[in-house]
């Protein structure tokens, strides 16, 4: 069963990914229930484009969600590292997000390879879920998903 989703913040990441708006379906959805000493392995989704997380309750600062490059190396050889360089999420080999509050919601390109730390804190609830496209069109070989 996929859910359609035309929120402004979908359609607005779309443009991000793939350079233009697009209606998104909601093609998987679960809850996580991260106990105190909990985590999360690093893996990422297949079947999707995106992926998100909904956090519904607070989460203690070890437990933010890191992102990693591929250990299988997908971008330049060269790059520009040196004691003057400012590391972001762009540039780093891995990068962790902020502190979410309830109520936050973090979208990522679903081939990002992400973990969760042990939880150090108390219980962290969130509600986690994978999305495609309505439809992607490159130079008129286009293919459409859902119904």
């Amino acid at each position: 069963m996929s859910v359609r989703c035309s929120s402004s913040v979908g359609m607005d990441f779309g443009s991000v990914l793939f350079g233009e708006r697009l209606d998104w379906m909601l093609n998987e959805m679960w809850l996580n229930v991260l106990e105190t000493g909990g985590h999360q392995a690093m893996h990422n989704h297949a079947k999707s484009f995106v992926s998100g997380v909904v956090y519904l309750t607070e989460s203690d600062a070890s437990a933010c969600t890191a992102f990693m490059k591929s250990p299988g190396g997908t971008d330049y050889v060269f790059k520009n590292e040196h004691a003057q360089t400012a590391r972001g999420m762009f540039n780093a080999d891995k990068w962790v997000s902020p502190r979410p509050a309830p109520g936050d919601m973090v979208l990522f390109p679903s081939y990002l390879i992400r973990a969760v730390p042990p939880n150090k804190g108390e219980r962290r609830i969130t509600l986690a879920f994978n999305a495609i496209p309505s439809r992607l069109d490159s130079w008129g070989y286009a293919i459409r998903f859902g119904g």
